[in-house]
């Protein structure tokens, strides 16, 4: 209940911790190509949730609401735009790759990959890097 005298309710309370989670690491240069920004994402992903693995599932339940909780979904937004991704895609697109990087963090931090090496989890997510590149390299030659 003392936190309530910080924040208004319980949503305010979630808000306030996805927001956290989403704000613990720094956004890749807007230079960098677009692949490799969002390869720092990903990265920078995984390491939030290896810090925080008992709260990091929250940002599969709750969406970020707040101006600095959606810096990150934007600069994945704006990477998806130098992909190539057309403009009516680009939240379907956003919501599907950053559901797969949380889940596969979310996973990893939470001890589904026990007794994988740490070697072999970081191939599986850079064979994901790849996967969602080629992906989107070819939807962009297509559309």
């Amino acid at each position: 209940m003392a936190l309530y005298r910080h924040v208004a309710n319980k949503s305010d309370l979630l808000d306030g911790m996805v927001e956290s989670l989403l704000t613990d690491f720094p956004l890749p240069d807007t230079g960098l190509a677009w692949q490799e920004r969002l390869a720092v994402i990903g990265r920078a992903v995984r390491a939030v949730a290896r810090r925080h693995p008992g709260v990091f599932p929250l940002l599969l339940r709750v969406p970020a609401n707040t101006p600095a909780g959606l810096r990150a979904r934007d600069a994945v937004c704006s990477a998806l735009q130098d992909a190539g991704v057309p403009g009516d895609q680009i939240p379907r697109v956003e919501r599907l790759l950053s559901t797969m990087i949380l889940g596969f963090a979310a996973s990893e931090a939470g001890g589904r990959f026990r007794g994988e090496r740490a070697k072999e989890i970081d191939a599986d997510f850079s064979y994901l890097e790849e996967l969602v590149a080629r992906v989107l390299q070819s939807r962009a030659a297509t559309e």
